[in-house]
């Protein structure tokens, strides 16, 4: 079995970032996120939100109980505005695709090194036991 540095390893992970940044995913999501920075309305509630989050923490910090729950009731009207913007559906769709991506790429790593190291030591990859493990084991694993 080959040996990889660490280093070369990171350099095909680089590798795989760049092929990941050119699918049609990324793509999607770059300008999704264009439409939304370029949507004055859009910057302008977004603005508005982070002003209403700030109020809340400091009528939190204060126990103003009553105008902290004005301004969540505020700002839970206004996420849900924001989120009904059909280019703010866009850019979280394309989040959820770019991210969906992001973690089968990962777990597949995840099995294939998995399933490698059981293959490399003698073991059993539908049962997911290494070589040592079914070697120095009594009998089956299913005690």
């Amino acid at each position: 079995m080959a040996k990889y540095t660490k280093q070369e390893i990171i350099t095909k992970a680089r590798e795989l970032a760049t092929m990941i940044s050119e699918t049609e995913e990324v793509e999607f999501f770059t300008k999704a996120e264009e439409k939304i920075n370029e949507n004055q309305k859009v910057k302008e509630m977004i603005a508005s939100v982070k002003s209403l989050q700030k109020q809340a923490v400091n009528f939190q910090h204060y126990g103003k109980e009553s105008a902290l729950e004005k301004t969540e009731a505020k700002l839970d009207n206004l996420l849900q505005e924001i989120d009904e913007i059909p280019i703010v559906q866009d850019f979280k769709e394309s989040q959820k695709e770019v991210n969906d991506l992001l973690q089968l790429v990962a777990s597949t790593i995840t099995k294939t090194v998995t399933d490698e190291i059981i293959k490399t030591t003698g073991g059993d990859v539908l049962r997911g036991e290494t070589g040592s493990f079914v070697r120095n084991s009594s009998g089956s694993s299913c005690n």
